[in-house]
């Protein structure tokens, strides 16, 4: 069986008159995500893996912030594209292992949400959508709370049709 890895990193600054999204899951916050798109931070991360893991570049390159169709786009579409990029190249999802760094607000409660909202997206179930959260201490970016930043480890697989 051919088995890839993957690992992702991404990061947007909080501002002020944004929604707030993570894992494909609207949290009611002060401020939300800076980006060219609705900025899931978490999503982005775990395409980012993805990608990486069948050698595919970079959300970077498939869906850039100069081009007007992606602006406020909903990240969720990006996800399902790049699940169609994986398939394409004969590639499926074995699990998703994910940290979400922020300072406030607190994620825990959200993150079965998130598995709900994720795992079908990638073709797995949500006990393969391991998401966690954790704070920086009050250090750097994340602990001034400036930004998020989500990492992403991802398994995935040659299918045997």
């Amino acid at each position: 069986m051919n088995i890839r890895v993957g690992f992702g990193y991404d990061v947007h600054a909080l501002v002020t008159g944004r929604d707030l999204w993570i894992g494909g899951v609207r949290i009611d916050h002060t401020h939300g995500l800076l980006g060219h798109s609705d900025a899931d931070v978490l999503i982005h991360a775990v395409c980012d893996a993805l990608l990486g893991a069948a050698a595919l570049r970079d959300i970077g390159h498939h869906f850039p912030d100069t081009d007007p169709r992606f602006e406020g786009i909903d990240s969720k579409v990006l996800l399902s594209r790049t699940v169609e990029l994986l398939a394409a190249k004969g590639y499926a999802i074995g699990n998703i292992d994910a940290t979400i760094c922020a300072e406030r607000p607190k994620l825990n409660p959200h993150i079965p949400a998130m598995q709900e909202t994720l795992a079908p997206l990638m073709g797995i179930t949500p006990g393969d959508v391991s998401i966690k959260a954790t704070t920086t201490e009050h250090l750097g970016f994340t602990g001034r709370e400036e930004g998020i930043s989500a990492y992403a480890t991802v398994l995935i697989y040659r299918r045997e049709d």
